[in-house]
């Protein structure tokens, strides 16, 4: 099986592919501080909890965005699956041409992300994943990821708002009945929720104005993005697994290499 992990701002995700069948999905947090014991351990335990041998691993590739975190667990990786993970980062074959301005400036995830939704649902193509930060990114028919916008996510927009207004709480992010709302939950609840909506249908339809391509498909992924995806007709694709995905479909370009 191949072992795929994406690293993130605020989770770590684990994935599990016999061939092109997901078996299995893991998650721990990312912003706790763990030595190579512990994140090897910890992998280990959550595949035999769920009933996968970990000699059965073959392969594993990684993504990440959070750099400090790499040291340990790489090594925890080595230490306790016996492998040296592929890391996506500059000169991993991708079969994306990232044709920004500064590639590298380019996150691993927004790669991994355009990679799985251009060769499963073809090109062009709006890849909008609603994580810790909301990305937008242009991929084209060509295979070119040629643009891409960034907002705050829905949970850090909730997050700041509780931390920086004394009298606003913490809030349960999900879509209220009605944008009227009449007490402080729900009217927090519809800014956010309704807010996110108005600008992702706002970013696509720019999106598709500028680059003067009116045929273009919107895939989007993250936790959250489903709240998002069932209220608008803009988005034409939630795929929750997008990442593993991408992250499958690039070990295998480079398998084959």
């Amino acid at each position: 099986m191949l072992l795929v992990i994406d690293v993130g701002n605020t989770n770590i995700t684990l994935g599990l592919f016999d061939e092109e069948r997901l078996m299995g999905t893991f998650r721990m947090t990312t912003k706790m501080p763990r030595t190579s014991d512990e994140y090897g351990i910890s992998i280990c335990d959550m595949m035999k909890y769920k009933g996968f041998k970990i000699e059965d691993v073959h392969d594993i590739i990684i993504a990440s965005v959070v750099p400090e975190v790499m040291y340990s667990l790489r090594n925890g990786i080595y230490k306790y699956l016996g492998k040296n993970p592929l890391i996506v980062g500059p000169g991993t074959k991708t079969g994306i041409k990232v044709a920004t301005d500064n590639p590298k400036e380019t996150g691993a995830d927004r790669i991994v992300d355009a990679v799985g939704a251009y060769e499963l649902y073809g090109g062009p193509v709006i890849v909008i994943d609603f994580g810790t930060a909301t990305t937008y990114d242009l991929i084209l028919a060509d295979g070119s990821f040629v643009a891409g916008a960034t907002a705050p996510g829905i949970q850090t927009a909730a997050k700041v708002m509780s931390q920086e207004a004394a009298k606003l709480p913490r809030i349960e992010i999900k879509k209220p009945d009605s944008i009227l709302a009449k007490e402080t939950i729900s009217s927090m609840q519809a800014g956010i929720v309704y807010g996110c909506i108005g600008q992702t249908e706002y970013i696509i339809k720019k999106m598709k104005e500028e680059s003067g391509i009116k045929n273009i498909k919107a895939v989007a992924t993250g936790g959250l993005g489903k709240i998002i995806a069932d209220a608008t007709d803009s988005i034409d694709i939630y795929d929750p697994m997008l990442t593993l995905q991408g992250l499958r479909l690039i070990y295998q370009k480079c398998r084959t290499r």
